[in-house]
């Protein structure tokens, strides 16, 4: 007996649509929790069949059978058939045939509507994540709007394409600040099929979405005259990125800041005002490094060792802090947009280097006693310090930084490597040495 449920019909239709999933795979999806439906009744009446169900595409007509394979004796009814009793239905039949024995399915009811609808909502599911998957999978690295659904307590839930992304707390810039509803550029950055949040995971931070922001805004960019070769953040606070021109008329730095700088600003106003320096890219390392460290002025560049790609970057002593910039910032940001190890250095520092190595030295430094370097002058001037006291002051000094001036050109990185120290005291101490100096 066949079950006609035009509605039903319709209603598969219209779920295919509204989710994007082919007709094809709802309709099996109908078909298995029939299946499940038949097997629940029947075993309430002992028959414990093999199933199959079967949906007319044009009508929504459906039917449920039991499978049974033709034998001369048979051993399990529920499974097997006489092949006299098999003749007696189609007389075309033989040994080792499969009949499809149409059942009543009458009774089926509201168990059949349950089953129907778990399956139905399981497949559903299922195939609407597959669909994500294969939409999202080649869009790795592509910028997008996404409007703001909801906010969770790590995420941030927005809508791209009628897909739902998540936005991770971590991954949205320091600024970011939206409502319900508004609309924001993010970059898609992974798609996860086996999870259970949203699959499509965004980023505001990720170096493509500065990448791409300068492709929608620079013309030159995106016709492929202009090159972005590299391009560095530390999102929300500052970024980098080297450009080259292919056209020798073309000016890339010009391209990409635009008349009056109305290009590269409105990326900073997307980026919630992160500073951006565009760094003019030459295949000689030493003046694409010395580019690289703007909006400093390098004196020279020094190769040190080019398999550890270490350089040494001379500068006047009054751009020695823009060199290297608030917490290192500025030179660390070149290192990784030039993939070089840049040890800046005051004209002034070299001069007296280069002063010892000529063995212009004063007679009291030669005669002068040796004495154990102790912290009491860098604990006089920067005492104020949380955590600073005579043992770590004393152990800086053992590690070559007796007194504020010391402290300048150092990183968090050299800091760490001295007993004692952690990432928070390495902090407030460069804080304090470049706030003492002014900068």
């Amino acid at each position: 007996m066949a079950i006609v449920a035009t509605t039903f019909f319709d209603s598969v239709k219209m779920i295919a649509a509204e989710k994007g999933i082919p007709e094809e795979d709802v309709f099996k999806a109908v078909e298995e929790s029939l299946v499940k439906a038949a097997e629940k009744y029947f075993q309430s009446m002992d028959f414990y069949g093999n199933f199959q169900a079967q949906m007319d595409r044009e009508t929504g007509e459906f039917h449920v059978y039991a499978l049974k394979q033709v034998v001369k004796e048979v051993e399990e009814e529920d499974l097997e058939i006489s092949l006299e009793e098999a003749q007696g239905l189609n007389p075309d039949a033989a040994e080792g045939d499969t009949l499809w024995l149409p059942q009543d399915t009458s009774q089926l009811g509201r168990i059949a509507a349950q089953a129907a609808k778990q399956v139905l909502v399981q497949k559903v599911r299922e195939a609407e994540r597959e669909r994500i998957f294969v939409d999202f999978a080649d869009r790795m690295g592509e910028v997008v709007v996404g409007e703001v659904k909801r906010f969770e307590k790590s995420a941030i839930i927005l809508e791209v394409d009628r897909v739902e992304a998540m936005l991770k707390r971590s991954e949205a810039l320091r600024g970011d600040r939206f409502d319900k509803g508004q609309r924001i550029k993010i970059v898609i950055i992974s798609v996860d099929k086996s999870a259970k949040d949203p699959q499509v995971q965004v980023s505001r931070t990720d170096p493509r979405l500065l990448v791409k922001l300068f492709d929608q805004e620079v013309p030159e960019i995106h016709d492929g005259t202009v090159v972005i070769r590299s391009c560095v953040r530390e999102a929300g606070d500052r970024a980098k990125v080297a450009v080259q021109s292919i056209d020798p008329d073309v000016d890339p730095v010009g391209a990409c800041v635009g008349l009056k700088g109305s290009r590269v600003q409105a990326i900073i106003r997307e980026l919630k005002n992160e500073k951006i320096d565009i760094v003019r890219f030459d295949e000689d390392i030493t003046r694409f490094i010395a580019n690289a460290l703007n909006p400093a002025k390098a004196l020279r560049v020094n190769i040190l060792d080019l398999e550890t790609h270490r350089v040494e970057v001379v500068v006047d002593d009054e751009q020695l802090s823009i060199a290297i910039g608030k917490r290192g910032q500025n030179v660390r940001l070149a290192a990784k947009l030039t993939g070089w190890n840049i040890d800046v250095r005051s004209e002034s520092e070299k001069r007296r280097e280069a002063e010892v190595a000529m063995g212009i030295v004063l007679p009291e430094a030669v005669t002068a006693p040796v004495v154990e370097a102790t912290g009491s002058v860098l604990l006089a001037e920067l005492g104020g310090v949380e955590g600073l006291d005579e043992a770590k002051a004393d152990l800086l000094a053992a590690a070559g930084f007796a007194d504020a001036k010391s402290l300048y050109t150092v990183t968090v990185e050299q800091l760490l490597s001295v007993e004692g120290m952690d990432q928070d005291f390495a902090f407030r101490l460069i804080d304090a040495v470049h706030e003492r100096f002014g900068e």
